[in-house]
């Protein structure tokens, strides 16, 4: 499989524009699977503009979307700000399959922190989504996802071979991905793909990081910081079987702790 991580800068607000530019990379990329940031589709600084600028699944920018996929043969990845009713809006994970096949993930950890205000915008995702595709088995994560590990190993029990992790992390995290996502790939002998944006929008600085990583921690490329670029990486299922008997991580998993950390928080809550 030959995977795609665009880096780029999306205007905020202006969803064609963004569209077009998502078009010319798929033009020229000949891949198998393509990814592009989180909130791609706005810009993640939309902030009060979100509700104007949501749609549904079934929504024009999806369906451009799809004729994208279809016309260039590609597995496209992207983020938009997800409308399921009026007032339902959810941070999400699109997949769309060059046969039309579409997925929907919505963010399940909502970053609202320091600069963070997602909880004001967005619904709380509840559900993990395996996309089941003709390339293989592709979890769906978004950025502060990553930082919990329970997700990415749940999906990998499932039979994720891949995870497609769309971004918007500023500078400023950009030290705790590049220790998270090798840590996310190693402990579940499992491809990890990362896509961010780069550029600025309003007082958000986002310098990339961008980079696609083995099942045994491989650095498969990455691209440069504060620059839009697009990332080629040769993705090979067949190394996975390799990598989990070198390192039998999924097979050693013991989910009894699960369960101990779940009645740890349920003992502290109020």
């Amino acid at each position: 499989m030959k995977a795609i991580l665009a880096q780029l800068e999306p205007s905020v607000g202006k969803k064609e524009d963004n569209l077009r530019k998502m078009g010319k990379v798929l033009g020229e990329a000949e891949a198998d699977l393509t990814l592009f940031g989180e909130l791609y589709l706005s810009g993640y600084m939309a902030r009060d503009a979100i509700p104007r600028l949501a749609e549904p699944i079934d929504g024009p920018s999806v369906e451009a979307v799809q004729r994208l996929a279809a016309e260039n043969g590609t597995h496209v990845v992207f983020g938009m700000p997800l409308k399921e009713t009026e007032r339902t809006l959810y941070n999400a994970s699109v997949l769309v399959a060059p046969d039309g096949a579409t997925w929907a993930y919505r963010k399940i950890y909502l970053a609202n922190f320091g600069p963070f205000e997602e909880n004001v915008y967005f619904g709380r995702g509840s559900e993990l989504v395996l996309a089941d595709t003709k390339i293989g088995k592709i979890g769906l994560l978004i950025c502060y996802d990553m930082f919990f590990p329970e997700l990415t190993k749940a999906l990998v029990l499932a039979g994720a071979e891949v995870i497609a992790a769309i971004s918007a992390a500023p500078h400023t995290s950009r030290k705790f991905f590049d220790a998270v996502l090798p840590a996310r790939a190693i402990e579940n002998a499992v491809y990890v793909l990362y896509a961010n944006l780069v550029g600025t929008e309003l007082n958000q600085v986002f310098s990339g990081g961008t980079q696609a990583i083995g099942p045994r921690g491989e650095d498969l490329g990455r691209a440069k910081d504060h620059h839009e670029q697009v990332v080629a990486a040769d993705v090979d299922l067949r190394h996975l079987d390799v990598a989990r008997e070198f390192r039998p991580t999924i097979r050693d998993t013991r989910p009894e702790f699960f369960e101990v950390i779940r009645r740890l928080l349920e003992a502290k809550k109020p």
